[in-house]
């Protein structure tokens, strides 16, 4: 029997806290993807201009975070911030919007303004949005942190 127990350990290995996170920000990825897609396809709720922006912005996460996540890949921030950082900006944006009840008028779908679900009372369609974007940059300070401190 081996010093570990008996386990292999593999620095690669989802126990090493950085692909720990790249998989968090991968599976958050992957839940807001799914949840635009089941409001606009099953729900049948017409995104706004806004919405399309924050899908662009979030959609391609999936595949970054989730090759980086797959393959460990440190230097993915790289690719994946540029993505989330604008997101918080323009899901921050439409919440705004959203909550002055403001009838901004966008050109695709229905209002920016608009309400179209709310969950626990207070979580509406951008504020989703804006949860989403803010954990997924989160986790990737969290591994620029990581890279710079040399923790694989």
């Amino acid at each position: 029997m081996s010093r570990d127990g008996g386990k292999r350990v593999t620095p690669g290995g989802i126990g090493n806290p950085r692909r720990r996170l790249l998989v968090g920000c991968t599976f958050v990825a992957v839940v807001a993807t799914v949840g635009s897609l089941y409001f606009s396809e099953v729900m049948r709720f017409h995104p706004c201009e806004l919405c399309w922006y924050q899908r662009v912005l979030m959609y391609p996460l999936v595949v970054v975070l989730g090759v980086g996540a797959l393959e460990d890949r440190a230097g993915v921030w790289k690719s994946a911030l540029p993505l989330s950082v604008p997101g918080i900006g323009l899901a921050g944006y439409h919440t705004v919007i959203q909550a002055g009840s403001s009838s901004t008028d966008c050109v695709v779908g229905g209002g920016c303004g608009g309400v179209y679900w709310e969950g626990l009372g207070f979580l509406t369609i951008p504020r989703l949005s804006l949860l989403a974007f803010v954990l997924i940059t989160a986790g990737l300070i969290g591994v620029v942190l990581s890279e710079r401190r040399g923790v694989s």
